[in-house]
C-alpha cells in the first residue's frame, strides 16, 4: 500500500482529505512562502510544489506527499496570511462587500511522478461592520489563513455567494486532489463524502 503523506500542518487540510477514505501521515513542510511571483495560480501551484518537495526529499520514495497552497487576490494584490490584527483588519475591509478569487494549488510527489493543478473560485463578500470584524480578529481566527477569514465560520459568515469549489477556499480541492493521488501513485480514493462535492464543478472535470 501506497503511503500518503500530507505536507501540511493545516487542520482545515486534514478534515477535508479524511473524506476521501486514504489513510495518511502529516508531516508539515519548513518551506519559505515568500515569492516574487505575482500570478496567483503560479503562486499557489508552485508552493504547493514546493511544500511537497521538502518533504518527499525526507522520505521513501514510494510515498505519495502531497502539498497545498491558497492564496487570495483582489484588484491584482495577493492577500496571504496576516501578521497581525491591523493586516487582518485590512484585508478584511478590502474584501468587505467585493468580488475576489481563491486560488488553491495541489501538488503529488510520488514514484518519481510530480504532478500539480489548482481549483479557482470566484467569491463575493457580504457587507459585514467593523463591530463584526474586530469581533472575529478578538477570535484570533484570521492570522492562520489567506486573504484573513475561513468561508466556513459559521459565527463570522463572511461570504455571501461564490462560484466554484468550497474546498479549494477552504485549503484543499479534493476532487482535484483525487485526481492526482490516481495518476501519480495509482492511489483510487473514494468519492469526497461530503454533501457539498456532490455539486461541486470539478466533479465533472477531476472526478
Amino acid at each position: 500500500m501506497t503511503r500518503v503523506v500530507l505536507a501540511s500542518a493545516s487542520p482545515r487540510r486534514r478534515e477535508l482529505i479524511a473524506a476521501l477514505g486514504v489513510a495518511y501521515d502529516v508531516q508539515p513542510a519548513d518551506v519559505s512562502e515568500e515569492t516574487a511571483e505575482r500570478d496567483p495560480v503560479r503562486i499557489a501551484e508552485g508552493l504547493a510544489l514546493r511544500k511537497a518537495r521538502a518533504v518527499a526529499e525526507l522520505l521513501d520514495h514510494g510515498a505519495a506527499v502531497i502539498g497545498s497552497d491558497t492564496v487570495v487576490a483582489v484588484d491584482g494584490t495577493i492577500l496571504g496570511k496576516p501578521a497581525d490584527a491591523a493586516a487582518a483588519r485590512g484585508m478584511l475591509a478590502a474584501l468587505r462587500a467585493r468580488d475576489h478569487e481563491v486560488v488553491t494549488g495541489v501538488a503529488v510527489i510520488a514514484r518519481g511522478l510530480v504532478a500539480a493543478d489548482h481549483s479557482r473560485t470566484a467569491v463575493r463578500m457580504r457587507p459585514y461592520s467593523d463591530d463584526e470584524v474586530e469581533a472575529y480578529i478578538a477570535t484570533g481566527s484570521p492570522f492562520d489563513k489567506a486573504g484573513g477569514y475561513a468561508i466556513q465560520d459559521e459565527a463570522f459568515a463572511p461570504v455571501e455567494r461564490f462560484d466554484g469549489c468550497e474546498c479549494g477556499v477552504i485549503g484543499l480541492p479534493l476532487w482535484t486532489l483525487r485526481k492526482l493521488l490516481r495518476v501519480t501513485a495509482d492511489v483510487h480514493a473514494a468519492p469526497p463524502a461530503l454533501e457539498r462535492c456532490a455539486t461541486c464543478p470539478l466533479r465533472a472535470r477531476d472526478g
